[in-house]
């Protein structure tokens, strides 16, 4: 037996490394992984870390590889790349992005791994997660030529939702966000950016991203007559109040939910996960996706590292490098 090391939350708001015992070789089927970056997702790894998963929402919000269960002891988390050391020849010593938590090295089967292109670097490979989830969004969304979209929120989500808006023709996008700081990312992207108080008005579709409730009044104030607004936060367990008197009838507006967990039914039947997962990857080969990605942390650091990253909402991705 090989020894692994995987990160795991010993209870809410404390984490540390345990070992792990692997196999000589991987199981029939099955692939080594020797991970070389990991992404941490702040905004739902946050949460899972500081135990606020509700208890109606336990089963659906498990990853495909988690051990544990919620609130805690879990391993969590699903961006992962890594160097195939055994299994398939057609697949070995390639990169690969796995949705598997935060673990040095791995077993899984093949068939749960995704090429990464030869020119996309390790840490902005990680962002596939979610960059899946933003094209989702953009499938919920159904936004249309020339269309004067809101993205509030100017964290990883928001914006590469925002990213992939501003890349429709004509379209007129505006990433909101209450960090000032996020204007030359907005500029970066191909979007306009604007404080909450000086957004423009009448959007034809808004993406709310921003995981407060100040967000979602923001984006539901944004939203013009008839328009939709995308929710993409998930708060856990904790109570949103959105203001659904004021004009939110009158204006007759659509507030729906969007979360990768079920693909936009138009796109459902015949988008697997490995054809979503290539679209991802295929997506950020602009390097401008950089932008997005926090100085790496060692992986040795992360019982320190997390606690500090689960109080600060609206940060980038944080990669955790191996070696």
């Amino acid at each position: 037996m090989s020894d692994a090391r995987a990160f795991w939350l010993e209870e809410p708001g404390r984490g540390a490394l345990r070992r792990h015992a692997l196999p000589p070789e991987p199981p029939p089927g099955c692939v080594r992984i020797r991970a070389l970056a990991s992404g941490i997702s702040r905004g739902t790894e946050g949460l899972v870390f500081r135990g606020k998963v509700p208890a109606s929402q336990r089963a659906a919000m498990r990853c495909p590889f988690q051990e544990g269960d919620f609130p805690a002891p879990v391993k969590y988390g699903y961006a992962s790349v890594g160097v195939v050391e055994a299994g398939p020849a057609g697949l070995l010593g390639r990169r690969v992005f796995c949705l598997f938590p935060h673990q040095d090295r791995y077993d899984v089967p093949a068939d749960a791994v995704q090429p990464v292109p030869e020119a996309l670097p390790d840490d902005r490979a990680v962002l596939a997660a979610n960059m899946e989830t933003a094209l989702n969004a953009l499938w919920d969304a159904a936004p249309r030529l020339g269309d004067r979209i809101a993205v509030v929120g100017a964290g990883v989500v928001g914006s590469l939702a925002a990213a992939l808006a501003a890349r429709l023709p004509g379209a007129q996008v505006e990433l909101v966000d209450i960090d000032p700081t996020r204007a030359a990312l907005a500029a970066a992207l191909g979007c306009r950016f604007a404080l909450p108080e000086t957004a423009q008005t009448e959007a034809d579709l808004v993406i709310h991203a921003s995981g407060s409730a100040a967000g979602l009044a923001t984006a539901l104030r944004l939203a013009g007559f008839e328009a939709d607004i995308i929710e993409l936060s998930w708060y856990g367990d904790e109570a949103v109040a959105a203001p659904l008197g004021e004009a939110f009838h009158s204006r007759r507006l659509t507030l729906r939910s969007s979360q990768v967990g079920a693909v936009a039914p138009a796109r459902r039947a015949r988008w697997t996960r490995g054809r979503r997962l290539a679209l991802a990857l295929a997506l950020l080969a602009d390097p401008v996706f950089d932008r997005l990605l926090a100085e790496p942390c060692r992986f040795e650091e992360l019982p320190a590292v997390m606690p500090r990253l689960s109080a600060e909402p609206g940060a980038l991705c944080q990669v955790v490098r191996y070696s």
